[in-house]
């Protein structure tokens, strides 16, 4: 174990040992059912290469020292790496700045946009091209220091999926941190994911995570919600913030009102999919039933002699039992809807299997 980076490397002086797991077999003179290395029984996968995106939008002035700084960290850890630079439409010359870069080492990947799509694009297109066992996202702003990448991947190496970084202190104005802070605690009440820092764009992922993971719109600062709710190990680990040297911040006071209804949207994704009827369902009848009782408080006026029909309180109890049947026949379209979706509802973590036994043992008996 390197103790400065915190996590498994291999030296010439050690020694790969197999302790034999023995498991039940078939008898007959066969051999036994099989043994099985340690390390096929290893919690978490050795992680044998990184991958890094960067998306970016005007960093021109940010880059070069960027890309030096992971450079250096990623050597030390001494693992085969990958920096995969995203430009989601710059117009300062970031393109150039990246190309440059791309004919200096063949480590650096770049992809460029034709104009500004976004940020979750700009990470779906990182993470499509990224090849690594471990993928680890972050700023061009300079405000992520590359020297916490260690930091995060000692959390994988400790079991976590998904490693996101908590800015700690967070060098930014109180315009910009205390929105942030708010914005956070709504997520984490409404989530149930216990995290500080949502938006973080530091954090660390394995494989499989993302391969679980859709995004679009502006979905990137839910990742970690949702891949909570795929079933993924969740972390967040402090990491040291900068502030801003080179030009200015690329998010205004509008994301928070796009947050609120990306928020809205990752709750239904995450708990309603695949039961929406249970969503429209509850709205449905607890309307329904609001709109019957005050259509059965009128019938029983009406019945005592007093007259209904001019009273504004039974089209109000109309309109709440017909639109409590909407929303319950919304629900059953949705349920109809997601009955035909072929997509899974049900992450895999690891799929162990063996040859079926008349397979493995066809060969081995033909060469007696």
């Amino acid at each position: 174990m390197d103790e400065g980076l915190g996590i498994r490397q291999n030296t010439n002086d050690e020694q790969q040992v197999e302790t034999p797991v023995k498991i039940r077999g078939r008898g007959n003179g066969r051999p036994d059912a099989g043994t099985f290395s340690r390390h096929l029984l290893n919690e978490e996968p050795e992680i044998r290469s990184i991958s890094v995106v960067v998306p970016l939008l005007n960093e021109a002035e940010s880059l070069p020292q960027l890309y030096h700084e992971l450079v250096e960290t990623l050597e030390q850890i001494a693992l085969p790496f990958e920096l995969i630079f995203v430009d989601d439409g710059s117009t300062d010359g970031s393109g150039r700045v990246l190309r440059a870069l791309f004919a200096e080492d063949d480590r650096v990947q770049v992809i460029q946009f034709r104009r500004n799509f976004g940020k979750s694009s700009a990470l779906v297109a990182g993470f499509e091209a990224a090849s690594g066992d471990v993928v680890i996202t972050m700023d061009a702003d300079l405000q992520d220091i590359p020297a916490e990448i260690p930091r995060l991947l000692a959390e994988l190496h400790d079991g976590a999926d998904l490693v996101s970084g908590w800015k700690y202190p967070r060098h930014d104005p109180l315009s910009k941190r205390l929105p942030s802070s708010f914005f956070n605690s709504v997520v984490r009440r409404t989530t149930g994911v216990r995290l500080h820092d949502f938006n973080c764009g530091f954090k660390a992922y394995r494989s499989d995570v993302l391969a679980e993971i859709h995004l679009y719109g502006e979905l990137h600062r839910y990742i970690p919600v949702l891949a909570h709710f795929r079933g993924f190990r969740v972390t967040e680990t402090k990491v040291q913030h900068r502030a801003r040297r080179y030009g200015r911040s690329k998010f205004g006071a509008s994301r928070f009102a796009r947050g609120f209804f990306d928020l809205i949207t990752v709750l239904f994704l995450t708990q309603y999919t695949r039961r929406p009827l249970h969503f429209f369902g509850w709205i449905g009848l607890v309307t329904l039933v609001v709109g019957f009782g005050i259509n059965a408080y009128l019938a029983v006026l009406w019945f005592l002699g007093q007259g209904i029909g001019t009273r504004p309180l039974l089209t109000f109890g109309v309109l709440l039992m017909i639109i409590g049947a909407q929303f319950g026949l919304f629900g059953l379209l949705a349920e109809m809807i997601t009955s035909t979706s072929r997509q899974r509802d049900y992450a895999v973590r690891r799929h162990l299997s063996r040859v079926p036994f008349d397979a493995r043992y066809t060969h081995h008996d033909d060469l007696r």
